[in-house]
């Protein structure tokens, strides 16, 4: 099993050698490989698994998996 959680870009950071951005997951900004999801911009909220963004999402899907995890215990 693995676990995405959802993050919203804040810069784009690199292009090359691999397309990099920093991505805020609620306090904690962490250096994210945007090299899968190339229509990806600054604002966008991605799915992040392992440090490399996999998908990008809408923010109310975002919301909705924030709020679960912050619902588990």
């Amino acid at each position: 099993m693995c676990l995405g959680i959802p993050g919203r870009i804040e810069a784009i950071t690199a292009t090359e050698p691999l397309r990099m951005g920093r991505v805020r997951f609620g306090g904690i900004a962490k250096e994210v490989c945007l090299a899968t999801v190339p229509e990806a911009g600054i604002g966008d909220w991605v799915v992040v698994h392992a440090g490399f963004a996999i998908s990008v999402v809408d923010e109310a899907a975002a919301a909705e998996v924030l709020s679960w995890l912050r619902e588990s215990p």
